[in-house]
């Protein structure tokens, strides 16, 4: 009988685990699942630090956000993380001294095998997909350690897991994510660090606009006959996992639509 009256009592109790005061980094913050994060994150009182390509878009989320949560403060850094010298920049103007980091820039390129891609589309998402998240992340989790607190949030995808042809090389950066989130996930379990990472399937936002440089014709067929994710949905989970009582630590979660199986098999609609 204790057993179940503790059990009633403590779950009446909230778990959920406050965010206001916290600084949070994220990437990719002008537009899609980086921009709804930004969005959550502010309601729920953290300070920010975004960084994009397109400063003008940063200052008009900076603006926005102000008004509705006017005691937090906002940091913008335009940078394009596929430059090499990037990371360092942002840990030199303060970027990287955070409680929560959010790997969330990333791209895919064209639609093609192997034989017949691009390498420079090649390059272009190693550089972003990849040797961005080690380098930002090597310089934020350091200060993490030393005050034995930190979450690292990274935005993969199912493509982690599952392979698909014509995206050998997309594919192939989201396995070596993962790979390095586990790995990050071990070194850093002594450390008080919490280390996530999200998987989402379909979701509608400029991921296939930028895959098909620009052809919005070839973007929206993606998604025809479906209901996708949206930004706001991968949102939820990001706040989901950080609310969590620090004790928890959800290692992934995978989230695709209800029509979506893997990243072949889709139940379209005519």
């Amino acid at each position: 009988m204790k057993l179940i009256e503790e059990l009633v009592r403590t779950a009446q109790q909230p778990r959920v685990r406050p965010l206001e005061g916290l600084r949070a980094l994220v990437t990719g913050a002008s537009s899609g699942i980086g921009l709804a994060t930004a969005v959550r994150l502010a309601q729920e009182g953290c300070h920010l630090n975004l960084v994009a390509r397109r400063r003008e878009r940063l200052e008009a989320l900076a603006k926005e956000l102000k008004k509705t949560a006017p005691d937090i403060s906002i940091e913008i850094f335009e940078a394009d993380l596929s430059h090499s010298d990037s990371p360092a920049n942002l840990d030199s103007a303060g970027a990287a001294d955070v409680d929560i980091l959010v790997n969330n820039a990333g791209l895919a390129k064209g639609l093609a095998s192997i034989s017949d891609s691009n390498p420079a589309d090649w390059a272009e998402m190693i550089d972003t997909n990849l040797r961005s998240v080690f380098e930002l992340t090597r310089r934020t989790i350091k200060k993490m350690i030393l005050k034995k607190s930190g979450d690292v949030v990274a935005i993969s995808s199912i493509a982690a897991h599952t392979s698909y042809n014509n995206g050998a090389v997309y594919c192939a950066t989201k396995h070596a994510v993962r790979a390095f989130h586990e790995a990050l996930r071990l070194e850093t379990l002594e450390h008080g660090l919490r280390v996530v990472m999200v998987s989402p399937g379909m979701v509608d936002t400029e991921f296939s606009l930028v895959r098909f440089s620009g052809d919005s014709r070839k973007a929206q067929s993606v998604y025809e006959g479906i209901r996708p994710l949206d930004a706001g949905d991968i949102a939820e989970s990001i706040l989901f996992a950080l609310r969590q009582p620090r004790h928890i630590n959800l290692d992934e979660i995978i989230i695709k639509p209800q029509q979506q199986g893997n990243p072949w098999n889709v139940c379209r609609t005519r």
